[in-house]
């Protein structure tokens, strides 16, 4: 039997560079050129982007924007605003799609596309410069891109081709790119992990490429393997494409239909509870939801309804209510009703959030943090949460169903074979 002959891949990374800065700066030009800081405006807020000139006093994403007035007294500070930026971020998914073969967005200003095979056509390089000027053109956003063999490779080559530029690595090459780079670069080394290899004097991604795997492996559990792979240029995973269908629903048919609107409106808040941490769990945000009814008589609608990239419950179950209203106008008796959150990308809760105080991102950590713990059930809200009653009656209901098909069984069985046929 032949081997199967594997085709190389090429894989094209795209990156908006400081992505919530530029688009500050397309709003106002005269932030062009300082030094300028995202985030909560309070010193107990934190840091979610920042332009080159502030990083060069040592801010970056995350930090404590106290820590950052200190290294950065002259900067401009101005509070996040995610609906004008996912809207750079749809606008710019939409010139991809209209171009790309297959592409994925892995998180608001981070784009994949797969270009294997398409050398034999055209110049990739070339296809891939007039869509990054494409892009720049009709935005106006600073794009930074990188064309190699995989997506650990070509992400890395994006960040070496910043400031708004491009950078291709062909496979011959690949070790002699990464080598010189430090360790930082490789996407999976977060802070943890970077001060655990330094502590074993691995500075540099050609150090780490010579140790065996296996002792990688002893230091750094399961993810020293993933580590380890990337530091040698290894990395067979998919270019998964965006679509619709990558959403995360959940539906409740009810045992009695209800026009119980208050009693409606929990259930649309649990619901949206439960696919919320689902959400968080895998770290992703929505920009779109979805709500459905269905009336007793099988009448089905549903309205959808774009949003700022968010995974906070508390936002969704606002937009779910909204949409829940604007659909339930016959007053009918409701058998069903069901949420979707789709056009999810990769990201976390900090993103999305520009509050003066990190309170409610800390508060929604917490609740996560016993989640993973104790199960999902071990906080939820209490407009979500059913009474001992309600839970007595459901539970009723519950056995009286069962007992109601047994009994049909036990007619059934007893019945003539005439009479079953």
């Amino acid at each position: 039997m032949l081997p199967a002959i594997i085709m190389e891949r090429t894989i094209l990374h795209m990156d908006i560079d400081t992505f919530f800065v530029s688009v500050e700066r397309l709003k106002n030009s005269r932030l062009n050129g300082l030094p300028v800081i995202i985030g909560g405006v309070s010193d107990r807020g934190v840091v979610a982007g920042c332009s080159y000139e502030a990083r060069r006093y040592g801010v970056s994403s995350a930090m404590p924007m106290r820590m950052a007035r200190k290294l950065c007294p002259d900067a401009v500070f101005i509070r996040g605003d995610m609906e004008s930026y996912s809207k750079y971020s749809r606008t710019v998914t939409d010139i991809i799609a209209e171009k790309a073969p297959a592409y994925e967005k892995a998180s608001v200003d981070e784009h994949y596309i797969d270009m294997t095979g398409m050398d034999r056509f055209y110049s990739i390089y070339k296809w891939a410069g007039e869509l990054r000027k494409k892009i720049i053109n009709e935005t106006g956003l600073p794009l930074s891109l990188g064309l190699s063999v995989n997506k650990t490779v070509s992400k890395i080559a994006a960040g070496e081709a910043k400031p708004n530029g491009e950078k291709q690595v062909e496979a011959a090459l690949v070790n002699s790119f990464l080598d010189p780079l430090s360790i930082r670069k490789i996407p999976m080394v977060g802070q943890k992990s970077y001060h655990l290899l330094r502590s074993m004097g691995i500075a540099k991604i050609y150090t780490l490429r010579q140790i065996p795997s296996d002792m990688v492996v002893s230091l750094m559990g399961k993810s020293g393997m993933d580590i380890w792979k990337k530091a040698n240029g290894i990395d067979h995973s998919p270019v998964i494409s965006y679509s619709e269908q990558k959403s995360i629903s959940t539906e409740t048919t009810f045992d009695k239909d209800s026009t119980d609107l208050i009693r409606l409106n929990q259930v649309l808040a649990s619901m949206v509870e439960k696919i919320g941490w689902q959400m968080r769990k895998q770290e992703k945000l929505t920009s779109c939801i979805t709500v459905k009814i269905r009336y007793s008589n099988f009448d089905t609608h549903s309205l959808q309804k774009r949003i700022p990239y968010t995974s906070f419950d508390h936002v969704l179950i606002d937009a779910a209510k909204e949409l829940f209203a604007k659909l339930y106008r016959r007053r009918m008796l409701i058998r069903l009703i069901g949420v979707r959150f789709s056009h999810l990308v990769r990201g976390v809760q900090q993103l999305n959030m520009f509050e003066d105080t990190p309170g409610m991102v800390s508060l929604y950590l917490t609740m996560d943090s016993l989640r993973k713990r104790f199960g999902q059930n071990a906080v939820k809200r209490a407009c979500g949460v059913w009474t001992r009653q309600e839970k007595e009656e459901k539970e009723l209901k519950r056995l009286q169903n069962e007992l109601k098909e047994h009994k049909e069984m036990e007619e059934r069985l007893m019945r003539p074979k005439h009479l079953n046929n």
